[in-house]
C-alpha cells in the first residue's frame, strides 16, 4: 500500500487557505452589497406608496370628497332633513370612507417597510455555508 504525500509545504497550504478565505469573504461582501441595494429598491417602493397615498388624500380626493359631501347633503335635504344637519352628516360619512382608504394605503406602505423585507437572507445563508466549509477544511 502506498500513501501519497502532498509535495506542497505547510506554509504554502496555509497561505493558499488564507487567500481562499479572503477571496470568499470579498465575494460575500459583494453579495451583501448587491442584496442591500435590492432591498433599498424595495424600501423606496414603500416610501413611494406612502407619498402617493398622502398626495391623493390631501389633493385629488379632497376635491372629489367635497363634491360627494355636497351631493349627499342635497340628497338628505330632499329627504326632509334640515340643511345644516344634512351637510354635517354627509361630511361625516365621507370622512369615514376617506379615513378607511388612507389607512389601507398607509398599511400597505408600512408593510413594504417592515423589518422582514430588509433582511439579507441570501447573504446570511451563504455566510453560514461558507463558515461550515471553512470549519470543515480546518
Amino acid at each position: 500500500m502506498t500513501t501519497e504525500t502532498n509535495p506542497r509545504p505547510l506554509g504554502d497550504l496555509l497561505g493558499g487557505l488564507a487567500g481562499d478565505i479572503s477571496g470568499l469573504f470579498r465575494k460575500e461582501i459583494e453579495l451583501a452589497k448587491t442584496e442591500a441595494s435590492e432591498k433599498l429598491g424595495s424600501v423606496l417602493g414603500g416610501v413611494e406608496l406612502l407619498i402617493a397615498g398622502a398626495i391623493l388624500a390631501m389633493a385629488a380626493l379632497g376635491v372629489l370628497f367635497a363634491a360627494i359631501v355636497t351631493g349627499i347633503g342635497a340628497f338628505f335635504v330632499a329627504q326632509g332633513m334640515d340643511p345644516l344637519g344634512a351637510n354635517s352628516l354627509a361630511a361625516l360619512i365621507v370622512f369615514i370612507i376617506a379615513a378607511i382608504i388612507a389607512w389601507i394605503l398607509v398599511a400597505r406602505g408600512r408593510a413594504a417597510l417592515s423589518a422582514s423585507s430588509l433582511r439579507l437572507d441570501r447573504t446570511t445563508s451563504s455566510l453560514g455555508r461558507d463558515a461550515a466549509a471553512v470549519k470543515e477544511k480546518l
